[in-house]
């Protein structure tokens, strides 16, 4: 399967030089602050102009190898809620990012309950996002793609430890977890939300954070993908956890009547 580009032109820009040279101007790494290796990363997934600031920031920080896993959001209720694709190419105005075979291969046999399933994926924008970023700073990458839905706590822990077993049998692999936080409310009430959440992220606590956005009424549309990493993340007996940036859609647009929460982490 060809996947084709569905936000090109709208999330970011279509054309490749003005692309290229707007995620090399987010992702350019910091005088001082070399890249580093980790075990995985959390990235936002809104329009560029407004989170690609945060993503670049994480992208700048850590060595973005050749085999990267990819956790997203299926915002639409279309296709399968548990869906991976596991051949094929999805297309942007970079050029065609390959699908990971083998290791795609591998976590469908850990992890039956992820059905493959395009119709998923088709119009889905929190995966598509983060590709350009990675044809810019790690070029010649394959990536597996995985979109989870609105699913019950059990089911994002039995997902997390197969992506435990698959990324101990494969060291080199970055779990990048891509999510927003706190929607459509006022820039207080949501700093004031999306603090509670990303405690709990930094505490590496997937059971807490999940109760807390239930609790809180924290609308985290990557509540899901972020259980589950938590979740790889503990049984790999990660230690760290970072929060390299944090924003709102306020800092850009200035509206603070309305806005989205963005953060950025990487965990090592």
């Amino acid at each position: 399967m060809l996947r084709l580009p569905a936000v090109a032109g709208r999330f970011y820009s279509a054309n490749p030089e003005e692309l290229t040279a707007l995620v090399r101007k987010y992702a350019m790494p910091q005088p001082g602050t070399p890249p580093r290796r980790a075990k995985a990363c959390l990235v936002p997934h809104a329009g560029y102009m407004f989170s690609g600031h945060v993503a670049g920031a994480v992208f700048s920080r850590i060595v973005l190898p050749q085999r990267i896993l990819i956790l997203g959001v299926r915002h639409f209720p279309r296709g399968e809620s548990l869906a991976i694709l596991a051949s094929g190419a999805w297309r942007t105005p970079l050029g065609d990012a390959p699908i990971d075979q083998a290791l795609a291969a591998a976590l469908q046999k850990e992890c039956p309950i992820l059905r493959e399933d395009g119709v998923a994926h088709g119009v889905e924008h929190s995966l598509e996002v983060q590709l350009p970023f990675l044809q810019v700073v790690s070029p010649g990458f394959s990536f597996v793609p995985i979109a989870l839905g609105a699913v019950r706590f059990e089911d994002l822990a039995a997902i997390g430890e197969a992506l435990a077993r698959v990324l101990a049998a494969n060291p080199e692999v970055l779990l990048l977890t891509t999510s927003d936080l706190n929607h459509y409310e006022n820039d207080a009430t949501t700093r004031l939300k999306d603090k509670k959440a990303i405690e709990q992220i930094l505490a590496l606590n997937p059971r807490g954070l999940y109760d807390v956005c239930r609790n809180e009424d924290i609308s985290m549309c990557g509540l899901g993908p972020a259980v589950a990493m938590l979740t790889a993340l503990r049984a790999l007996a990660a230690k760290h956890a970072e929060l390299v940036r944090y924003a709102t859609s306020a800092d850009v647009s200035g509206d603070t009547s309305s806005v989205v929460g963005y953060a950025g982490f990487i965990f090592s």
